[in-house]
């Protein structure tokens, strides 16, 4: 096994950044344009991919190909099945709640530059490291990789599935003002974030099971920790407290890892 080429992944980290603020600016002007910034969030997912496809590019004949192929896959997957299902839930739509929040009308655009474009930016650089390390790692693909397409795998499926539970629900009148407690979400009050959690746990493993991955583990730690504590599971429990019968589904269900419903636990 040859040494990490950190040169060269330094120079794919400077793609990568100019990868990043070119998307920001384009989804900017399509936010102006449209008068929400909501848009940002079809471009959450696309950024990643922009990140693997630039990284794969600059990584050719410096990592492992076997790696290299499948964190590109992975991260494609993902990305765009997720930036495919916000826009399309979202076509049409009104400003989101959250950017209302942060932006309120007349706020001049250096205000959501520095409040949602540039941080968002930061975070997707942050947490990509171990898409952007793995790209260039040159051993090959072990079983702590085959673990992590596991755990991806198994990400993938709670997030789909969740969001597609989620939005039939939505659009079934009948169910209008009540609690989702079925499917997937009988077991957890988030599988979609859930699902995400695991989905970015099994990318770390992948870019782990070769030196020096293991180092990025606080990407992933930053990703969990912002799903399950920070701006996921927090604030949309926020928006639904007032909601009938929401209560007594939090005693009933788990917060954030699938157990089966047992009364009374809250997490």
């Amino acid at each position: 096994m040859t040494a990490f080429p950190l040169s060269s992944f330094l120079g794919g980290l400077g793609l990568s950044i100019i990868a990043v603020a070119f998307l920001m600016a384009i989804t900017f002007a399509v936010a102006t344009r449209q008068g929400r910034h909501s848009v940002i969030d079809v471009a959450w997912g696309l950024g990643f991919v922009a990140i693997a496809v630039v990284v794969f590019l600059a990584s050719e004949g410096e990592g492992d190909d076997g790696r290299r192929i499948l964190m590109l896959v992975l991260v494609a997957a993902w990305g765009l099945r997720l930036a495919a299902f916000i826009g399309w839930r979202g076509r049409g739509g009104e400003e989101d709640p959250r950017y209302e929040e942060m932006l309120p009308d007349g706020s001049p655009a250096a205000l959501a530059l520095r409040k949602v474009y540039l941080p968002q930016a930061g975070v997707m650089l942050f947490v990509s490291l171990p898409i952007q390390v793995a790209m260039f790692s040159t051993g090959g693909l072990g079983v702590l990789a085959w673990l992590g397409v596991l755990a991806w795998t198994a990400g993938l499926f709670f997030e789909a599935v969740g969001d597609q539970q989620l939005a039939s629900f939505k659009n079934d009148p009948s169910r209008r003002g009540t609690v989702l407690d079925t499917g997937l979400w009988r077991y957890t009050r988030h599988p979609n974030y859930f699902g995400d959690a695991l989905v970015w746990a099994g990318l770390f493993l992948v870019a782990a099971d070769s030196w020096p991955g293991v180092l990025t583990v606080l990407s992933p730690a930053l990703m969990c920790w912002a799903l399950a504590a920070k701006t996921g599971k927090p604030l949309t429990e926020q928006r639904m407290a007032a909601r009938p019968g929401y209560k007594e589904y939090i005693d009933s269900t788990s917060g954030f890892f699938p157990r089966p419903p047992k009364a009374g636990r809250g997490i």
